[in-house]
């Protein structure tokens, strides 16, 4: 189906409903946080099911329930950064493993911002070539071997605390990979901090940690655009659905992948991806999807 566009902003997700827009909350925020991309799965769901694409705006701004999910689940390491960095502050003591850790975050976020600024006309355009089902199914392909060899040539043994600058600089940087729908954030961040050398959990926790400023930044720039072009209430209570949805969803996500990658690897996620990306571009090469 078209696109929805409100002076060029892509709102799709309004014409959906609540019902319809809850369950895609649901999937949103379980591939949100899962290395599978969330933006795949909000082209795919929707056309398999017949319905009118929600829009690269409603993905953006689902990253606000992401953030509440990771700040929720994370919570004692974001205090601890957060708290721990404000005292290191006080003290000036600027070589306290918080405030370094804090600083890190923030240089790590500098890199996806200024990509975002500089893909803005084009990231969350309406009818923008990036949402492509073509581009989405390479996109899982490619993603799905980069993760595969982080499984098969990583050491598997290093921890958060033995982060350096270079690894926080190095992850922020994969997080622009995000930019480019059916990479994924977690899936970008996840495989290089893999490819470092972090055993699984906590590759996914530093993954999580480094890109909470960015999940926040993207979520609040895609509801300030929203408010720019007068989103009426009715658009802003199917939103405010889909984000309570999406934000329970993802914290059960986060629980489930840290409960994988503890027990197993990520290999289900290679496999899951390598056949999601195989499908895409058989089923757009067969016009069984456009």
């Amino acid at each position: 189906m078209a696109d929805i566009c409100t002076q060029g902003v892509d709102t799709g997700f309004v014409g959906l409903g609540y019902a319809k827009v809850a369950f895609l909350g649901v999937v949103q925020g379980i591939t949100e946080l899962l290395p599978i991309s969330s933006t795949a799965h909000m082209r795919i769901v929707p056309a398999v099911l017949g319905w009118q694409d929600p829009g690269s705006a409603f993905s953006a701004a689902m990253q606000l329930a992401a953030l509440a999910a990771v700040v929720s689940y994370f919570w004692s390491d974001v205090r601890e950064i957060v708290f721990g960095s404000l005292d290191a502050l006080t003290r000036r003591d600027f070589a306290d493993r918080h405030f370094r850790l804090a600083l890190w975050i923030v240089l790590a976020t500098i890199p996806i911002v200024i990509a975002g600024v500089a893909l803005s006309g084009v990231l969350n355009a309406c009818n923008s070539p990036l949402r492509s089902l073509t581009v989405i199914g390479w996109a899982c392909i490619a993603m799905a071997i980069l993760l595969a060899l982080a499984e098969i040539f990583a050491s598997h043994r290093r921890t958060v605390a033995e982060a350096s600058l270079a690894d926080a600089l190095l992850v922020g940087v994969a997080q622009i990979g995000a930019l480019i729908p059916g990479v994924s954030r977690s899936g970008s961040t996840l495989t290089a901090a893999l490819g470092l050398g972090f055993k699984r959990a906590e590759a996914a926790r530093f993954s999580f940690l480094l890109g909470l400023p960015a999940i926040a930044l993207a979520g609040l720039k895609e509801l300030w655009e929203l408010h720019k072009v007068h989103l009426d209430a009715h658009g802003w209570s199917v939103l405010a659905v889909g984000l309570v949805v999406a934000s329970v969803s993802a914290f059960f996500a986060i629980w489930g992948l840290m409960r994988v990658l503890e027990r197993f690897s990520a290999w289900p996620f290679v496999i899951y991806r390598g056949v999601l990306g195989v499908v895409l571009l058989l089923s757009v090469a067969m016009g069984w999807l456009v």
